[in-house]
């Protein structure tokens, strides 16, 4: 039998019982419509969740700290390996230059950036309004290298200027506000000189100020990280205004600095890299590993979503299945006179095997075109949920309740279609294997 007859005999069969087929198909299309939606809802969380996650906006970047470890005494007197120092008893190994060339040569390494926080107690204040700033010192020129961008102004460094993180002119107040007078709004940094109190103690308790001006050169874009809340100078800067707070000279080869930012030269690179910072003694921290942990997680979501979806296809199957039965038993007689002209079994498995199918994916299409429906009506939905929540409360709004992925529609029609197809492959061997004799004479 040829390919077109075949097709063409399927669908004459199926339109024969247009009734049954329809009730039938209504099963598998609220099977495949739970998948759809489901699936799309899981994927929608995880969406969610990887997009506002805190900080996440360089999937290359490695923050790297100093280790802390246990130490014996005997390994503490010894001194540091691997390019660190131990201080004292602490079994700190510090980020000191000689460690950060140790992680510059490490396959994948293409840039590392020093942080390092000032240690000195400091007051801001532009004109009336009082803050606190959280200085932090890089050795860089210009603050794009890290990846940063300037919303207004510049992100290049030069001695006695400051970039500040975009949440910064919202830390400034009026220490003396008048009675009922309102909130001060956030003023307008850029360009302006802030005028910056450091504030240290002698050992008689005596306090010593320096004020020094600070002039604000640049304001960064939101990155919702920990840019957001730093104001960015020159490392040498910062240092001084340290060790001015100390007393004395900071000695990196002991010290180390605060942090160290790692970019590795690709994404696909990033987990490795850490993984030997790590065995070289030293606490790696990179947005990968959070995600990998977020992904697996709805990973595993989606497919017990799915798995709840699919035991609705299952009771469509069981339906699939008892269609085809009955169709074979109404159809014994014309079976019999199938194979008396010549159809051999082959053909008449193709013929009930199609007819399964042709249900199975009759109904994953009507399913698919359903889920989809649904999961947009309940994006409507939650979204105008959320926004009412968020007017309420304040917060961000999620870009989908529920995210359909270009392979799930096809893949639930696919999977439909292979349910029909397991569904009446019984019933189908069953009528292949009929006798024709007997078929006619079948009543």
């Amino acid at each position: 039998m040829r390919f077109v007859d075949l097709v063409s005999l399927i669908l004459y069969n199926l339109g024969r019982r247009k009734g049954r087929v329809l009730l039938t198909a209504i099963g598998v299309v609220i099977g495949t419509a739970a998948v759809v939606v489901l699936v799309s809802l899981a994927v929608g969380l995880q969406k969610n969740a990887t997009q506002s996650l805190w900080g996440i906006n360089d999937l290359t970047s490695i923050e790297v700290y100093p280790g802390y470890q246990e130490v014996m005494a005997m390994e503490v007197k010894g001194g540091g390996g691997g390019g660190g120092i131990y201080g004292g008893d602490t079994g700190v190994k510090y980020l000191t230059p000689k460690a950060i060339e140790e992680i510059k040569v490490i396959p994948g390494v293409k840039q590392t950036i020093i942080h390092d926080y000032m240690q000195a107690s400091m007051e801001l204040y532009f004109g009336k309004l009082m803050s606190w700033g959280n200085i932090m010192g890089v050795d860089l020129t210009d603050l794009a290298d890290m990846g940063l961008e300037a919303e207004r102004g510049t992100t290049e460094l030069t001695k006695g200027t400051v970039v500040v993180g975009s949440w910064v002119p919202q830390n400034f107040y009026n220490p003396n506000p008048r009675p009922g007078e309102e909130m001060t709004e956030p003023p307008d940094l850029l360009d302006q000189n802030l005028k910056a109190v450091l504030i240290k103690y002698t050992q008689d308790g005596q306090e010593v100020r320096r004020t020094v001006s600070l002039r604000v050169v640049g304001i960064l874009k939101e990155t919702r990280g920990q840019a957001d809340g730093n104001m960015y100078m020159n490392l040498g800067e910062v240092t001084a205004f340290s060790e001015w707070s100390r007393g004395s000279r900071i000695d990196r080869n002991k010290e180390g600095y605060s942090y160290l930012i790692v970019k590795a030269e690709d994404p696909d690179v990033v987990l490795d890299v850490a993984d030997q910072i790590n065995a070289l003694g030293y606490m790696a921290n990179t947005p990968q590993s959070y995600l990998e942990g977020i992904n697996s997680f709805f990973l595993v979501l989606q497919i017990i979503f799915g798995g709840v979806g699919a035991i609705a296809l299952l009771v469509a199957a069981i339906g699939i299945a008892n269609t085809m039965t009955m169709s074979i038993l109404e159809r014994t007689r014309e079976i019999g006179l199938m194979k008396a002209v010549g159809a051999t079994n082959r053909d008449v498995l193709s013929i009930f095997l199609g007819e399964a199918a042709g249900i199975g994916f009759v109904g994953g299409l009507g399913g698919v075109i359903l889920g989809w429906g649904a999961s947009a009506v309940l994006n409507v939905v939650a979204l105008s949920y959320f926004a009412s929540q968020a007017s309420e409360g304040g917060g961000g709004l999620p870009s989908a309740a529920a995210a359909t992925p270009a392979w799930l529609p096809l893949f639930a029609l696919v999977f439909a279609t292979i349910v029909g197809l397991l569904s009446g492959l019984y019933p189908a061997l069953r009528a292949a294997t009929l006798v024709p004799v007997n078929a006619l004479k079948y009543e």
